[in-house]
């Protein structure tokens, strides 16, 4: 299919619908000049931004809410063991006689009592074997304790807004595919709750973004797709959002050479109430062409149920597929 037959598919932009209500809020600059992915498949955006200073982009609570736990557990070990390497060097600066250890087998190394005393006052486990001895030691036991607690509290904070922040952990079918349906073609792709939890009124955006040439120039094409369905009520178990590609459709006529020549890209956007926490959220993700698959379509996910037993699905073939 040639560029001409692609660009007369295009639907006209009527009043309602802007070419700037369009951009998705990329922005004619990138929609027009970039050339990869605006949307990776973990919902991530494509972006990157230089010149803003350390200082204004630093947001260290955003920061610790986001990562993974293995990070943010990996930060307070590391906190935890610098602020009682520093204090114990402090302690162990003051000489034999700033700490005491009254212990039958008192030991020789002074940063070693030091480290372990500082990790008691940390954790105010205070076992009495050592114990400072003079106004300077216990100056810095009184910082120490001061410390302790501002950091303490810090990281119980973060760790409750952590497990009471509602986040979603929607799973894509890693292909879409273009199969029949209804008597024409659908693009389809399958999505199911990673999460025990339930999510309610669970709605979907789907936009097809690819370049056209628009007036001797090169830019990128941003509609979006009507659904059979745009929201369910309830999603127990696997929803597939279909878009019916009639003649209204950018996709009618459109094959896999010709979205892989525009570089088209199907971007998606989730939104959902979570039952637990009664708060909205959120999941993004999309498919390029080497993800869209022609003439096939997905295998059933249902188990095969026996009287008497719930239905259930098998997660593991949410992205399985079988030719037309």
């Amino acid at each position: 299919m040639t560029e001409e037959t692609l660009n007369k598919n295009l639907p006209t932009i009527g009043v309602a619908e802007s070419e700037e209500d369009r951009d998705l809020g990329f922005g004619s600059v990138v929609t027009g000049q970039a050339r990869q992915r605006l949307l990776n498949p973990d919902g991530t955006f494509n972006v990157e931004r230089t010149g803003v200073s350390f200082s204004t982009s630093l947001n260290m609570y955003h920061t610790l809410l986001s990562m993974s736990w293995s990070t943010f557990l990996g930060l307070v070990l590391l906190l935890f063991f610098l602020s009682n390497i520093f204090f114990g060097i402090l302690y162990a600066s003051l000489g034999d006689g700033g700490l005491v250890d009254v212990t039958s087998t008192p030991g020789d190394d002074l940063f070693v009592r030091g480290f372990f005393f500082s990790v008691q006052t940390f954790a105010t486990i205070g076992y009495g074997t050592i114990h400072p001895v003079g106004v300077i030691p216990n100056l810095i036991v009184t910082m120490e304790s001061y410390y302790s607690l501002l950091a303490n509290a810090l990281i119980t904070g973060v760790v409750f807004a952590r497990f009471a922040r509602p986040t979603a952990k929607i799973i894509f079918s890693e292909v879409a595919v273009v199969a029949p349906y209804r008597g024409i073609n659908g693009l389809m792709f399958r999505i199911v709750n990673g999460r025990n939890n339930q999510l309610i009124e669970v709605g979907a955006v789907v936009t097809f973004a690819r370049f056209v040439n628009e007036n001797g120039r090169t830019v990128r094409r941003f509609d979006v797709l009507e659904l059979e369905r745009r929201k369910v009520t309830f999603f127990p178990l696997a929803w597939t959002i279909v878009h019916p590609i009639n003649e209204k459709s950018p996709l009618f006529g459109l094959t896999a050479q010709d979205i892989k020549a525009t570089d088209g890209e199907i971007l998606i956007l989730l939104t959902a109430v979570d039952e637990t926490f009664v708060q909205t959220v959120h999941a993004r993700s999309s498919y390029k062409p080497h993800s869209i698959k022609f003439g096939q379509k997905f295998a059933s996910i249902y188990n095969e149920v026996e009287d008497g037993k719930p239905i259930s699905i098998d997660v593991r073939k949410l992205s399985k597929t079988e030719p037309v």
